[in-house]
């Protein structure tokens, strides 16, 4: 009964919110489900087949592969706008109750109390590497929190990036683990072993720690060339819409967990292979006499890779940084970032926080002009393809300019 009452106050606030031109009001309405019930996640939980998603980086494009590929068995319960803390968790399921199926985008700290509200049948380990250290914190203390959460469903399948260290060392224990070789661009935050402190050595592909009997296990899924190969050495060419060898190895996990669900694994490399656009990112927009590509990135391994994503014959590239509460206040992580090769590209440094960005750049060797209005910056560019990279509330509200423009 309690249940039912908060669902009802929860639809009541988002209707509010709809006719007040406040938003959806997916969130308001988690928010006041969960105040008045908060057993409610557990409840929206029950008889569902859940896949969990979870990582620093790739969440949101991951989840919604896993969508795809899932819903080669049924409808599928998600999120639509990456809301991944409990409010819009909880949100998500209330708007698909019918839906037999989910994949629930989960922010790496939630991860162990809500895979105790809704006993998934998999987990999805991306990756894991230094965040916005003002809210996530210490990596290594991350890593442990979610090797104690997930040692608490030993019948729960995790679906782990053998590649990356930290997120090996999570699942290194756990007695049902698929291990996919996802790639790992970014190994700055796992040169010591997290168990015994010792050297991280790497060979190849391969690693292995100095001090402990810890090393990068044999994968079931990795992929080769143009193809995703299989546990029983199946291929499957793998055609992807989104750009990035990170999308590539996102892709191979969704896969990897959507046939730990039953899925034809032919099917579910088909579907996955169809996301093109997630929340504005990688979408195409013109802006006068520029067409320009948008790019997210809020972390140093999330930025480097979107940087190996920009083409080197654009006609500018705009960099725009904020340093808002949701982008983390602290931006000392810019000079973990490799800024060094943009020869020949016009660059312009953008956002509320153009000015510590261009003083990265200019120690970088990068010639770069600085325009803060992000809109602007793009104007400054000489007419053709740009390309626009800016962290999370950069981008969110320059999609929200660029719309504005629009109507």
């Amino acid at each position: 009964m309690r249940g039912r009452l908060a669902l009802a106050a929860a639809a009541a606030a988002s209707w509010a919110s709809q006719k007040a031109g406040r938003g959806k009001g997916s969130m308001i309405g988690g928010l006041i489900a969960l105040k008045i019930d908060p057993t409610v996640m557990d409840q929206l939980g029950q008889r569902r087949r859940t896949v969990l998603v979870t990582g620093t980086n790739g969440k949101s494009t991951t989840t919604r592969m896993t969508t795809a590929a899932l819903s080669t068995l049924g409808a599928v319960a998600t999120q639509a706008d990456g809301a991944n803390m409990d409010a819009g968790i909880v949100a998500a399921l209330n708007a698909h109750r019918r839906a037999p199926l989910a994949a629930i985008e989960v922010d790496e700290l939630h991860l162990p109390h809500v895979t105790d509200s809704l006993n998934p049948s998999a987990v999805v380990l991306l990756n894991l590497s230094r965040d916005q250290l003002d809210r996530v914190g210490e990596i290594n203390m991350i890593e442990r929190k979610l090797r104690a959460g997930l040692a608490k469903h030993p019948a729960t399948v995790v679906v782990a990036n053998c590649d990356d260290v930290l997120v090996t060392s999570i699942a290194y224990d756990h007695p049902n683990v698929v291990w996919v070789a996802a790639g790992s661009g970014w190994a700055m935050d796992a040169t010591s072993c997290p168990r015994s402190g010792e050297p991280i050595v790497w060979e190849g592909a391969h690693w292995r720690s100095t001090g402990a009997d810890f090393q990068r296990p044999e994968p079931d899924w990795w992929l080769d060339g143009d193809d995703l190969v299989g546990p029983e050495g199946e291929r499957f060419p793998l055609r992807l819409a989104l750009p990035g060898r990170a999308n590539r190895g996102n892709a191979a996990q969704a896969v990897a967990a959507a046939v730990a669900l039953g899925a034809d694994p032919e099917q579910a490399v088909a579907a996955a292979g169809t996301v093109r656009e997630i929340a504005g990112r990688y979408r195409t927009v013109q802006v006068g006499e520029h067409d320009a590509r948008l790019l997210l990135a809020k972390n140093p391994a999330g930025w480097q890779e979107a940087l190996s994503m920009i083409e080197p014959t654009s006609a500018g590239l705009v960099i725009a940084v904020n340093g808002q509460v949701p982008d983390g206040e602290d931006l000392s992580w810019l000079w973990d970032v490799r800024f060094e090769h943009f020869e020949g590209v016009q660059v312009v440094a953008a956002g509320e926080r153009a000015t510590d960005l261009a003083v990265r750049l200019t120690y970088a060797g990068v010639e770069h002009t600085l325009v803060p209005d992000p809109v602007r910056a793009i104007a400054s560019c000489p007419a053709g393809h740009v390309e626009v990279l800016a962290n999370y509330t950069a981008f969110r509200d320059l999609n929200r300019d660029l719309e504005e423009r629009a109507s």
